[in-house]
């Protein structure tokens, strides 16, 4: 069976999602271009020999429409017979297009293909696409009579039903941007994230990591979804999802070079990993976020592996009850969780989320040794994808 291997897997700094963040003032098409071409020029290939480019992006309206990853790839300067698709699926739109993109090296369909993903929230803001309409329709309003709920809505829920604190939701928050600035103080984010130009001006660290972050901080500050007619329908819920313990807005952008590692070894590359295993599985759409222990376990089972086995786990910090029940329902070490920070620090850039993750993974991999590692995140609709990655 042919093997898909990563080559190479970059990400720009992250950017506040609002007006004056530090990506604010870079179109979304001119974004993705600069980590396209930092990309191939990093590793000294012809971008004319890219098969396809699978791109992730949530908000498709607006200057995220009409196929964006196709105006990144042109953008970029690729040759013009290069083609490019955008993919939604929800915060799993980019980790969906490694996944496409893996198993078409593998079919046979491709040599080489690059997996990316892109969101400016400060430009798009999120909810743009609805427009005020009705995305579910009769059916989907006759199944669940009750009404479906926002994502928030969802991780207090979640809480609620694994009884998750709200001090331990900050400290773990805290813990996240404790990790990614201790890493970004020793260089460990140097190899993964690309320089950006937005008009002249160079940015290059994370604009979302707060190091002087602490939970004693993090009490202070109130709940964002607390809704009264809600709680009439959700009794249980006690109201502890806050800014601080969610992810925040976030504009960026990010992208992974896959081939088959017989293309790779003909052009002199070294890859980085190889795909173990995939896995995608859906859950209730009203907790919507709790997709990732089936996936996690439909991964675990396919893989033959253990979570003993995994030297690392990238579980997407939407809210910080999201990794916390995945770390309780699998009694999973708490150091392999996150060890770089996760999204409530590096922020959460909707379509660029998936690949951002699992450049995170690779490079700490190759930085600490470990061979194997597995990434899931939680998605819009209730859904999760899971993906298992060895060290080469």
């Amino acid at each position: 069976m042919t093997t898909a291997v990563i080559v190479d897997a970059i990400r720009t700094p992250s950017g506040k999602g609002k007006p004056g963040g530090q990506l604010s003032g870079i179109h979304p098409a001119a974004l993705l271009s600069q980590v396209l071409t930092a990309l191939v020029e990093r590793n000294g290939i012809d971008p004319g020999i890219v098969d396809d480019v699978l791109g992730g992006c949530v908000g498709q309206v607006g200057e995220q429409a009409v196929n964006v990853t196709r105006s990144a790839v042109l953008g970029a300067g690729f040759p013009e017979h290069v083609p490019a698709t955008t993919i939604d699926r929800q915060c799993g739109s980019s980790q969906q297009a490694a996944h496409f993109g893996a198993q078409g090296v593998i079919a046979g369909a491709y040599d080489v293909v690059i997996a990316c993903g892109v969101e400016s929230m400060s430009r798009i803001p999120m909810g743009t696409a609805l427009m005020g309409a009705d995305p579910y329709g009769p059916s989907v309003a006759a199944r669940y009579p009750d009404g479906l709920v926002g994502q928030g809505i969802s991780a207090e829920l979640l809480a609620a039903k694994w009884k998750l604190d709200r001090d331990t939701l900050d400290e773990f928050s805290a813990r996240s941007h404790a990790r990614a600035a201790t890493t970004a103080a020793a260089g460990g984010f140097d190899n993964e994230v690309v320089p950006v130009d937005v008009d002249g001006v160079v940015r290059r660290s994370d604009e979302t990591v707060r190091p002087a972050t602490t939970a004693a901080g993090l009490a202070a500050l109130k709940p964002s979804f607390r809704d009264e007619v809600l709680h009439k329908r959700f009794p249980q819920i006690d109201w502890k999802i806050t800014p601080g313990n969610s992810s925040p807005l976030t504009d960026g952008a990010s992208a992974v070079l896959i081939m088959s590692e017989a293309k790779a070894g003909a052009l002199g590359l070294q890859p980085k990993a190889w795909f173990h295993t995939f896995a995608v599985s859906g859950s209730n759409p009203l907790l919507m976020l709790d997709g990732v222990i089936p996936s996690t376990k439909r991964a675990l089972e396919r893989s033959g592996l253990s979570l003993d086995d995994l030297d690392a786990y990238e579980v997407n910090e939407a809210f910080a009850p999201v990794p916390l029940l995945w770390q309780r329902e699998f009694g999973a070490d708490p150091d392999r969780l996150n060890p770089r920070g996760g999204a409530i620090a590096l922020g959460h850039p909707l379509g660029a989320s998936g690949t951002r993750l699992l450049t995170t993974l690779v490079h700490h991999l190759q930085a600490t040794g470990g061979r194997y590692g597995l990434q899931t995140m939680c998605e819009g609709g209730g859904m999760a994808n899971a993906t298992i990655i060895e060290r080469i």
